[in-house]
């Protein structure tokens, strides 16, 4: 699948599915929003103390399925590795993050602290190759 193509898509459908791994291996799934960073990388707001975030710091493979709100139809999945970047470098990354997939904040003040008061963090993963390429 064309990256181009796929960026595309995930600007307009945000609902997906990340996988990360535990120690053991096993995957761990977690229901996300995700976006497009400014530099093309796929991104996701969470908490510096989710457990994707304390499993991507161990292990940065991720893949990201993402689909329609109707869920049934179009889908693309993206694998590649994820970057983890910590406040107080995350807050200008989740204002765009949050702007690409919600659009403008009634008060950035408020979120902004928001964003603190949760210790929040954006996740990054970066965007390699995208699929489907066939449909079966």
């Amino acid at each position: 699948m064309d990256l181009d193509q796929a960026r595309a898509f995930i600007r307009e459908h945000h609902r997906a599915v990340l996988v990360t791994h535990k120690k053991d291996g096993t995957p761990q799934t977690s229901p996300v929003s995700v976006g497009v960073a400014a530099d093309g990388r796929l991104a996701v707001s969470s908490r510096e103390t989710a457990f994707k975030v304390k499993n991507l710091r161990r292990d940065p493979r991720a893949t990201l399925c993402v689909f329609t709100d109707a869920f049934y139809g179009k889908w693309i999945q993206a694998s590649d590795v994820a970057e983890v970047v910590s406040l107080p470098d995350a807050m200008e990354l989740l204002v765009e993050y949050y702007r690409g997939v919600a659009g403008e904040h009634d008060d950035w003040d408020a979120y902004r602290q928001a964003m603190e008061d949760e210790r929040r963090v954006m996740v990054l993963v970066s965007l390699e190759a995208a699929g489907p390429d066939a449909a079966g």
